[in-house]
């Protein structure tokens, strides 16, 4: 984990007056050991493989903490869940190309598109503090070849899938 990410922790939860717990850290550990995006329940999953002690209670509590600390990001990707961001504190301003076949997230980064953004708000009298971008779009490998290893992968790992339009 990255030890700005530890350290700011560290301090937001000093601040705040809570101890550390040992549960707490292994959550953290575990949503930042991964670029993966996530919901509470995925993070539950995953806790629940490695790690006994921890109650879903803990899973929330700590998602909660982390984005009260600014460390975490919550995003919409659609399905009407919170998902989790856990690359929000290395690159504050990607944006999420999110395949609507087989749901897939892609980060990336676009100078003209902050830069646009950036233009638009000063022109209409703000300053940008944040900006994101999701774009939808359909599997090229789903609709060129009648199949796509992301969704094969998907399913069997029993992954969320887009809704279905």
């Amino acid at each position: 984990m990255d030890p700005n990410i530890e350290k700011r922790l560290h301090q937001f939860i000093q601040a705040k007056g809570l101890r550390n717990t040992s549960q707490r850290n292994a959550i953290v550990e575990s949503i930042f050991s991964s670029d993966e995006h996530f919901n509470a329940d995925e993070l539950w999953d995953r806790i629940r493989k490695t790690q006994s002690r921890s109650s879903r209670a803990t899973v929330y509590r700590t998602i909660t903490l982390l984005v009260e600390a600014g460390l975490l990001h919550e995003i919409d990707l659609g399905d009407d869940q919170k998902t989790y961001d856990p690359n929000f504190v290395e690159s504050p301003a990607h944006n999420h190309l999110v395949c609507i076949d087989c749901g897939k997230v892609i980060e990336f980064e676009d100078a003209h598109i902050q830069l646009m953004n950036d233009c638009a708000a000063r022109r209409l009298g703000f300053r940008p503090e944040r900006q994101t971008l999701k774009i939808e779009a359909c599997c090229e490998q789903l609709r060129l070849h009648g199949r796509c290893e992301n969704l094969i992968s998907a399913r069997i790992q029993g992954k969320r899938l887009p809704k279905q339009r």
